[in-house]
């Protein structure tokens, strides 16, 4: 692996353990292996623009992650199922969800938009398989497709916080299984 590759990968794995403010330009060195130097030799503009590579690579795969899912075979109600059902390191959190809790992330427009834009594309895709259900009478035609997307996300990422919270997977999936019985088709 190159040394921006390792740097790049480095900072996505420091970035989901500790946040922006916790990653120092020293543990992503000393994590990538990488010379003295080598950040700001890459990476011009230093951990902003190492951070923001990152980001933007983290979000790049779950969104990938999420589409791949969504995009597949089944029904409207089973492609949301595989979504949520989806194998995921529920203790560690998502790694593009934790980042809207760093103020250093949130204050950025810059290291911001790749999360936005992720969980925006994520939103509208569900909301779409949701409106497809109702065309094909999976789902009532009273469900909001929007408002559903957005419970999906709230149900995905209050999940991780509660596992986290408790330490076990356990309240996630009560919290997938509770969704999946309020969107059960009739």
């Amino acid at each position: 692996m190159s040394t921006p590759e390792r740097l790049i990968e480095s900072t996505r794995e420091l970035l989901w353990e500790r946040g922006y403010v916790g990653t120092s330009p020293k543990a992503i060195l000393e994590r990538s292996g990488a010379g003295q130097g080598s950040m700001y030799h890459h990476f011009k503009g230093g951990k902003p623009d190492l951070a923001l590579a990152a980001i933007r690579r983290t979000a790049e795969e779950l969104r990938a992650t999420a589409e791949a899912v969504l995009d597949g075979p089944g029904t409207p109600y089973e492609r949301i199922e595989a979504y949520l059902r989806r194998e995921r390191d529920v203790l560690r959190g998502c790694p593009v969800g934790r980042l809207t809790m760093d103020p250093d992330v949130i204050a950025s427009a810059e290291l911001r938009e790749p999360v936005d834009e992720t969980l925006d594309a994520i939103r509208e895709r569900l909301a779409g398989i949701v409106e497809e259900g109702k065309e094909h009478g999976q789902f009532g035609p009273e469900l909001d497709g929007e408002e559903i997307a957005a419970t999906i996300l709230a149900t995905v990422q209050g999940g991780y916080v509660l596992a986290r919270a408790s330490g076990s997977p356990a309240a996630f999936d009560t919290g997938v299984r509770g969704l999946l019985s309020l969107l059960s088709p009739r």
